[in-house]
């Protein structure tokens, strides 16, 4: 945009000599405008980096945790084996004394009541065993569901990390499209009080009133219809905008016994005019359009005939980003 300004100023040159003080200052306080758009834009850009830059530091703590989860599995599973380990040893002793204890079964009163006692305190020991063995599969098997569902967790936030950066691409290179497209539509309009810009993720379309209307008229000229006319047939078979079309006045008061009585009205019936030629004369869908008035009250500079204009706002929808965004 720079480049263009800078081409356009060299241009105006050439084709008008000498420019006066009061032209220079002006169009330096659009180059001027065009670069802080130019730098909101870059901050924005920097706003998008950061917040794809946190989402990639949550991925990678939430990778950290899921290695977390598979150490401490596998440290069950070590327990899991030496209590079964022990159980398989416990099993084996509790059957020697079995053996023992049929052999011994003859022998002295007080020895059968040792060897009862032992295989008692055996079998006590391995009921526990048992016990502990069934707690360690019941740990183990929540632990696997647990690590299962971080598993799940983690690869739906991948996905939506992915779409994320995949529709804020998609919506930048849309928009960069959209602003090539009007240019082209409107080119033999670009000296003549026509300009179109590109901010904040929407395109401008800004028509001076000098190309549109009379002083104090609603009606637009023939001109300013053609203009109008071709924007409208380049939107045409777009759908996924919303387009608003604003009013603009400079401050001087309006005071007339007729419409329009004043600039609330002068800039309301002026945005109705653009946005009936529009449906008029085009195939555009009149669902996506809409008009408002801004009087005076949003001015772009302290030149009076620059800051009566026609401003046609492009905004992509961005449904399904929020959605993701939301959720």
């Amino acid at each position: 945009m720079k480049k263009v300004l800078l081409t356009f100023s060299l241009a105006s040159l050439l084709l008008f000599g000498c420019v006066p003080a009061k032209k220079y200052q002006d169009l330096k306080a659009k180059s001027e405008q065009c670069q802080e758009a130019l730098a909101k834009a870059q901050a924005e850009n920097e706003k998008y980096q950061s917040e794809n830059k946190e989402l990639t530091q949550f991925l990678a703590s939430k990778k950290e945790e899921l290695i977390k989860f598979q150490e401490e599995l596998s440290a069950e599973k070590r327990k899991f084996l030496e209590k079964e380990q022990q159980y398989s040893k416990l099993s084996s002793l509790h059957d020697d004394i079995l053996l023992r204890y049929d052999r011994l079964l003859a022998n002295s009163s007080s020895e059968n009541k040792t060897l009862t006692s032992k295989l008692d305190k055996t079998q006590n020991e391995l009921q526990q065993k048992e016990d502990e063995l069934k707690l360690l599969e019941k740990n183990l098997n929540e632990l696997k569901d647990a690590l299962e569902k971080k598993q799940n967790a983690l690869e739906l936030r991948e996905q939506r990390v992915k779409e994320l950066e995949e529709l804020i691409a998609q919506k930048d290179a849309t928009v960069n499209a959209l602003k090539d497209k009007v240019s082209k539509a409107l080119l033999a309009f670009e000296n003549k009080g026509l300009t179109v810009v590109q901010r904040n993720g929407k395109v401008y379309v800004s028509l001076e009133a000098k190309l549109l209307f009379a002083s104090g008229s609603t009606k637009v000229s023939t001109e300013g219809k053609v203009a109008v006319i071709q924007l409208a047939i380049a939107l045409e078979t777009e759908e996924e905008l919303e387009i608003v079309v604003e009013g603009h006045t400079d401050s001087d008061a309006l005071k007339s016994s007729n419409h329009p009585k004043n600039n609330w009205e002068l800039s309301v019936l002026r945005a109705t005019s653009v946005v009936e030629i529009m449906t008029g004369n085009s195939s555009i869908n009149p669902k996506i359009l809409s008009a408002a008035g801004r009087s005076q009250y949003n001015p772009i500079g302290e030149d009076k005939a620059g800051n009566r204009r026609i401003e046609v706002i492009l905004t992509p929808k961005l449904d399904k980003l929020y959605d993701i965004i939301n959720n």
